[in-house]
């Protein structure tokens, strides 16, 4: 039986499981599971048969649940057949080896969801949805990702596509048709569409940010001196000795990295070396990191011990904090010669803590949440968040639209002008895949889950 276009591959994680699940896409999916279940009929679709599967030597390998799809009605648009036996790995790899040995072949990392996409049943942000579904590490990436899923991505592209095809189609008319009684060209209407389709797509771009942040993780770093608490802070916030605790100063030599939540947001927190005047040429290695970080930080911790003067912090790293981007932590209130610090840095939102008495750490937890949803509202685009990929094609089309923009103004032939047009929608269609490009596909769709 011929099944060289039929491919196959273990969609749920390697390892021991109650339940697997095998997927099969291409043309011999109906009549492998009636050869495999040894079943005469044929197969119902999206009906659910439970029975025993045999391998090409008519031995039972395992009892399955079988699902099949009918060409046109599947993930794929293909036949597709799922397999759920149960999660044994070598009752898993008995089946793979056994469907191979039929001539299925194995699955490209993506090539599901990467058919799917050739065969019409999603554009190509539904697709990269699919893998920052499965990547979703926190709430509200996985909302984002659920919306691009059911096409904000394309419905907003789609609407942009509208808007400068009707554009150009003013500036066509009088290209096709200068001899006919059309109005007077209306330069003003396009050049002011045109301004705010630039504005839109900028708008667009500028989330960008907001979904790195969601998917990467907002990036804190706890700074501060020596000996105030920083390793502390990171074991506390983390719930696991991520760093050594010493009351010798200098202890953190180098930057220490650790992955929490702090309400729907994912935080890559780092616990930094102290920042103070180097002893050894190791310890300068590790404040030059720390200040290396700070350059790419979304957010900071400033610790300071509550019971020693306030610190003297290096220029470079003030620049970065601000009021919506950093809490100052008063830590060791529990010490009789603690005080406030509210003089220090007073634009900063203070908070109060006894990291060795469990305290103040609700205060903090709340603070920070309320500062990152102040400073991280989520776009108003309708929604819609766009990734480095669409960003770098928006920004194409708003280079083709200034062009256009620009000849407009100087009133060069709308020939010209429709050219440029013309460009602009080629690069929004690139953010849904309205374009033949086998190079960026192939470099896409490895990034997915062998399954997927």
């Amino acid at each position: 039986m011929p099944a060289s276009d039929t491919i196959v591959a273990l969609s749920s994680p390697a390892g021991e499981s109650a339940i697997a699940l095998i997927r099969l896409s291409g043309p011999a999916c109906a009549e492998l599971g009636c050869v495999i279940m040894q079943r005469a009929k044929p197969l119902r679709k999206r009906f659910a048969h439970f029975a025993k599967y045999f391998d090409a030597d008519g031995g039972e390998i395992d009892e399955c649940v079988f699902t099949y799809f009918a060409d046109g009605q599947s993930f794929t648009g293909e036949a597709m057949l799922e397999i759920a036996p149960h999660g044994n790995p070598l009752i898993v790899q008995k089946i793979l080896t056994d469907l191979m040995a039929r001539g299925c072949r194995p699955a490209e990392p993506g090539e599901f969801t990467r058919t799917a996409f050739l065969n019409g049943r999603m554009d190509l942000s539904q697709a990269e949805a699919v893998a920052d579904l499965i990547r979703a590490r926190s709430d509200r990436s996985l909302a984002v990702a659920q919306r691009q899923l059911h096409g904000s991505v394309g419905r907003k592209m789609s609407a942009l596509t509208e808007r400068l095809l009707s554009v150009m189609a003013h500036l066509e008319a009088y290209i096709d048709f200068p001899e006919e009684d059309l109005p007077g060209e209306n330069q003003a209407g396009p050049a002011s569409e045109l301004r705010q389709l630039i504005s839109e797509m900028s708008d667009l771009i500028e989330t960008q940010r907001y979904s790195a942040l969601l998917h990467d993780g907002i990036k804190t770093l706890i700074i501060g001196e020596p000996n105030v608490g920083k390793s502390s802070l990171i074991n506390a916030l983390t719930g696991a000795d991520r760093s050594i605790v010493s009351d010798i100063p200098g202890t953190t030599r180098d930057y220490i990295s650790a992955f929490m939540m702090v309400g729907p947001w994912r935080i890559e927190i780092l616990d930094t070396a102290g920042l103070h005047e180097a002893g050894d040429v190791i310890e300068k290695i590790g404040i030059d990191h720390t200040i290396e970080q700070a350059e790419t930080a979304d957010f900071f911790l400033l610790v300071l011990d509550a019971s020693l003067p306030s610190p003297t912090l290096p220029e470079s790293l003030l620049a970065r904090m601000t009021a919506t981007n950093t809490i100052v932590i008063e830590n060791k209130t529990d010490l009789s010669a603690a005080h406030a610090h509210a003089d220090f840095l007073p634009s900063l939102q203070h908070v109060q803590t006894s990291l060795l008495e469990h305290k103040g750490l609700a205060d903090l937890r709340q603070l920070w949440l309320k500062s990152i949803d102040a400073s991280l509202t989520q776009p108003q685009n309708d929604g819609v968040v766009v990734n480095a990929r669409h960003a770098a094609a928006l920004g194409d089309a708003i280079d083709a639209l200034q062009l256009a923009s620009s000849k407009l103004k100087s009133g060069d032939h709308s020939e010209l002008i429709a050219a440029d047009l013309r460009d602009a929608v080629e690069h929004i269609g690139q953010v849904v895949g309205r374009v033949d490009n086998e190079r960026m596909l192939d470099s896409l769709f490895k990034q997915f889950c062998i399954g997927k």
